[in-house]
């Protein structure tokens, strides 16, 4: 059974760091590209970036480009998420997807297992 499993979130002021994590299980991790969405209150899911399966190539949404690194260890089945400089706009459910399309990283129907998410609020 593929699983992930996301956490790292929390409550962080603006200007701080937060790392997320994505424990996998169930198949090949290092055979595929993963990706991190996230989705806000009332808000469609949004890409934030994805890595290839060896890490080696990496993308990001512009609004994080600069502020966020995603990183993956293949050895122990888990993907990262570094946050930095955090904004309140930072807010949402973070999630962490399984890449299985052939389009590209950006849309997340091009994904084929989710984790159940986690939360990150970014407030004074």
């Amino acid at each position: 059974e593929v699983q992930l499993v996301e956490s790292g979130g929390g409550l962080v002021q603006p200007g701080g760091s937060l790392r997320l994590s994505c424990t996998t299980s169930g198949f090949r991790f290092s055979g595929y590209g993963m990706g991190w969405f996230r989705q806000a209150p009332g808000k469609e899911r949004e890409y934030v970036a994805a890595t290839s399966w060896s890490g080696g190539t990496t993308d990001y949404a512009d609004s994080v480009k600069g502020r966020f690194t995603i990183s993956r260890d293949n050895a122990q089945n888990t993907l990262y998420l570094q946050m930095d400089s955090l904004k309140p706009d930072d807010t949402a459910v973070y999630y962490c997807g399984r890449y299985r399309g052939t389009t590209g990283w950006r849309t997340s129907r091009e994904y084929d297992y989710w984790g159940q998410g986690t939360q990150v609020t970014v407030s004074s």
